[in-house]
């Protein structure tokens, strides 16, 4: 099967395209032309795909990207089975030749809700935007086939489509035992999701030899305190790195901060880095987001804090720190529930047979007679 996948939101090294479904697909033998911002994300390709690089939408420039993704998706549709796209964005005029194909919108959040985060969208304009974005997924849903990542996202539409949780890759075997000098984050640095908070958080525990490592990309309005505070000493700060790298980085650290704000968006959302950091043996500190505290609650796998406290935070590793056998116990019991529950492979095999379906490539399809 040939699929044809488009993002110029999200980074192309993004963990749920890239290391997650297109790792699956290319392991299940299918072809794979990927248009994404390469060259502005100073990527290089894996070379089992055919990349198409274009414009990043960053902010409130996405016109020239989304006509440069428009331009590529009209060519390289063409002789693709499927087409996947990652952004609601694209589907905003998508041509009438892409239309026709075989389409595919991987529902990665609430974008109506979202748009609350979003500090490029101009506060009074975001009452404006919900209605419409509503219109366009309603659409959307009439035209062509939904994959969702959440089932907190089954509500927003009329009909039945299928959950590709996004979980995450769980070794085989349980990893060591979580050392007592390092707290971690691991994913996008924003004001909803807890930055500045990260940053006091780090300034408390800086002097009593705790290091907080922040590893992912950040928005505009929030790089110059995390500049500020590496300079300072009192934390370090990586920028992007691939997501398998990232988490190796994080890898035996004694808390995995996902600090959270209490926005709409995700307040129905799995947190994905909370997966991650009980795969990997890292006992969780997180804000009271109810998909959160669903999953660290019940497993034992962490601590829950109130949202916007840097102080409860603080504090909570501090508690890891000074008790061994609750570290201990909190990583490895989010293992165990991580491996039980959230590993990749088994959702990868639900993701590759839904695409081959919607793609006719499925055993049945291929018997059936033309």
């Amino acid at each position: 099967m040939r699929v044809c996948v488009c993002t110029i939101v999200h980074h192309p090294e993004d963990a749920r395209i890239l290391h997650r479904q297109i790792r699956a697909l290319l392991d299940a033998g299918h072809e794979i032309t990927y248009i994404a911002p390469f060259r502005a994300c100073n990527v290089t390709p894996w070379r089992e795909v055919s990349p198409v690089d274009v414009p990043r939408a960053t902010g409130r420039k996405r016109l020239a990207a989304l006509r440069a993704a428009h331009r590529a998706l009209e060519e390289h549709s063409a002789y693709a089975d499927l087409v996947l796209l990652h952004d609601p964005e694209l589907l905003v005029g998508l041509p009438a030749t892409v239309r026709r194909r075989t389409v595919v919108w991987d529902v990665h959040e609430d974008t109506a809700a979202a748009l609350s985060a979003k500090g490029w969208v101009p506060g009074p304009a975001r009452p404006l935007l919900r209605p419409l974005v509503r219109r366009l997924e309603r659409r959307t849903e009439d035209r062509h086939h939904l994959l969702l990542a959440e089932n907190g996202y089954v509500d927003r539409f009329t009909r039945a489509h299928p959950v590709v949780p996004n979980t995450t890759y769980v070794a085989d075997l349980p990893p060591g035992p979580p050392d007592d000098r390092r707290a971690v984050y691991v994913g996008h640095l924003s004001v909803a999701r807890g930055a500045l908070d990260m940053i006091e958080t780090a300034r408390l525990l800086a002097p009593e030899g705790v290091l907080v490592e922040l590893i992912g990309s950040a928005d505009a309005d929030v790089r110059p305190a995390l500049r500020d505070a590496q300079r300072e000493g009192i934390l370090r700060w990586y920028g992007f790195v691939p997501n398998d790298r990232a988490l190796r980085i994080a890898a035996g650290a004694m808390a995995g901060l996902a600090l959270l704000h209490d926005e709409p968006n995700y307040r129905h959302s799995m947190p994905t880095k909370v997966v991650e950091y009980m795969a990997h043996g890292i006992p969780v500190v997180t804000t009271p987001n109810p998909p959160a505290v669903g999953i660290v609650e019940p497993t034992g796998a962490g601590i829950v804090v109130p949202f916007r406290d840097p102080r409860a935070a603080a504090d909570a590793v501090r508690r890891l720190r000074a008790d061994v056998e609750l570290r201990t116990a909190a990583g490895k019991n989010g293992y165990a529930a991580a491996r039980a529950q959230y590993h990749w492979p088994a959702q990868a095999e639900t993701f590759v047979a839904q695409l081959e379906t919607w793609g006719g490539r499925s055993p049945a399809s291929l018997t059936e007679p033309a």
